[in-house]
């Protein structure tokens, strides 16, 4: 039996797609988007985040540290990430939680049983990430194991992957949570660091075969949300065949903290999430060509 790796399994969400929801979250993606809040996601191994602030410089973490990644400087604990072979070891010797290990490998039938967990809930299921057509395998398995058992699954993707993994697992998908940044490619290249063009021609072809998408746009200020991307963005839309419906996301910055204790610099430190007059704008731009239109969070529904 195959195994992935994760970073969290959550249960009991609402906003990953319809009903109450187990989404199991995948580590790793393509894509490196400067305004992304869950940096944790994006490299596939295992990593050690730390918070400063429930460090006590007790020095108790240094016994474990084979490496040596961890010393003491005379002040406090200094961390070198570079020598760090992510063992562990040293998280249990810290009273205090400061530091905890993302990333852990699971069998598909260890996840199977904590979605089942939620069955009373009606047991439906997201597949995020990360990207979870990184790991095409396993999330063919989970699929598989889960349209037998009869619960309803939703893939919540960036869209770069090969077309020849989107139509591997789209007959066990009874929805898809399809992800658009930019429609300009150096724009999209500058802010993901890779193309649209995967994206779009895949997004193009599964609207072919598959009615049931959600096309899901991350407002982002200064980003994403002038008003030539939005006109492009509903454009081409507006032409896919069953035209998606559209749920419109608001960026926040509940993430910002996570880059620090992955020892990373904040990419947009300064951005402030979108005001909910300005994402009824956008959406009602988006509703004149057509589209039903959702807001996250405000139940804003198209007319």
């Amino acid at each position: 039996m195959a195994t992935g790796r994760v970073f969290d399994i959550r249960h009991f969400s609402l906003q990953d797609g319809p009903g109450i929801r187990t989404t199991v979250f995948f580590k790793g993606c393509p894509m490196r988007c400067a305004g992304c809040y869950v940096p944790e996601s994006q490299a596939s191994i295992r990593e050690m985040m730390v918070r400063s602030d429930l460090c006590m410089d007790c020095a108790a973490c240094l016994a474990g540290c084979k490496p040596q990644a961890l010393t003491w400087n005379g002040e406090k604990i200094v961390f070198n990430r570079a020598k760090c072979n992510r063992c562990g070891a040293c998280i249990s010797l810290c009273d205090t939680g400061a530091r905890k290990m993302v990333g852990r490998e699971l069998s598909a039938a260890e996840i199977l049983a904590e979605i089942e967990k939620d069955a009373e809930s009606g047991g439906s299921v997201t597949f995020s990430g990360g990207e979870p057509l990184q790991q095409a395998d396993f999330l063919h398995e989970l699929l598989s194991m889960c349209k037998a058992r009869g619960i309803h699954t939703a893939v919540d993707t960036c869209g770069y992957a090969s077309w020849e993994v989107f139509d591997r697992i789209r007959p066990q998908v009874d929805l898809f949570l399809y992800d658009l940044k930019l429609m300009d490619d150096a724009r999209h290249k500058d802010y993901t660091g890779v193309s649209n063009r995967r994206v779009l021609d895949n997004l193009q072809k599964l609207s072919e075969r598959e009615p049931t998408i959600i096309v899901r746009l991350l407002i982002i200020p200064g980003v994403n949300d002038d008003q030539h991307n939005i006109h492009q963005t509903a454009r081409y839309i507006a032409t896919l065949p069953h035209r998606p419906r559209v749920d419109l996301l608001a960026y926040h910055r509940t993430g910002i903290e996570k880059y620090e204790q992955l020892g990373r610099a904040i990419p947009l430190a300064d951005l402030q999430p979108p005001s909910e007059s300005h994402l009824e704008e956008i959406a009602q731009t988006l509703r004149s060509f057509g589209l039903t239109v959702f807001i996250s969070g405000l139940d804003a529904v198209a007319r």
